[in-house]
């Protein structure tokens, strides 16, 4: 098995953001409110990269199953989730700094560069199919009713079974994201059971 931990999460880009969630952490000031709100955020965050991460085959068909029936991102939907809770949890005048730098970055930055990146590479393998798909699901909030490749639109059915594997979530090396959410939530409980 590969190591769950992903090397290019620790990128020098990414230093001053890691610096900054261990600053928080060190001194968040966190309630029982902002752990419940919070917590919830994480823990809908973590379901939904699960549940995307079971589903997604990189590189061998267009997944449109699970989650990405409903929107086309649900990994990154979970991250942006994961990331709006924990400054929730951390509270205090962390959360808002927090947030002022989490949501420009991901909205700004990372989101568009990742969607047009990506969307590229899946169009131009995938073609009418991925363009039917793209203009059908949206990106980050889900659609309520599943989306289903139509016979009319020239589209065809993914290939593949469709349900959620549990190899597709270790292939996906998503592991590492459920090891280091039960750390950090370990690390908030410890903290905030400690004099303020």
């Amino acid at each position: 098995m590969r190591s769950p931990v992903r090397l290019k999460n620790f990128r020098p880009r990414l230093l001053p953001i890691w610096a900054l969630w261990i600053a928080a952490l060190l001194l968040s000031q966190p309630t029982p409110v902002g752990a419940a709100v919070g917590g919830g955020m994480v823990v809908v965050g973590g379901l939904l990269r699960t549940w995307g991460a079971g589903h997604l085959v990189k590189n061998e068909r267009l997944t449109v199953t699970g989650p990405y029936a409903h929107l086309r991102h649900p990994l990154y939907a979970g991250s942006l989730l994961l990331g709006v809770g924990t400054a929730i949890i951390v509270g205090g005048a962390w959360a808002l700094v927090l947030l002022a730098v989490l949501l420009p970055w991901f909205f700004a930055s990372y989101f568009p560069h990742k969607e047009r990146s990506e969307g590229a590479k899946l169009e131009a393998r995938y073609g009418a199919a991925y363009a039917d798909y793209r203009a059908a699901v949206p990106a980050l909030l889900p659609r309520l009713r599943a989306w289903a490749p139509s016979t009319e639109t020239g589209a065809s059915a993914p290939s593949g079974h469709g349900r959620w594997s549990g190899r597709c979530y270790v292939d996906n090396n998503e592991l590492g994201t459920a090891l280091g959410l039960m750390a950090g939530l370990s690390v908030y409980a410890v903290r905030a059971s400690l004099p303020l």
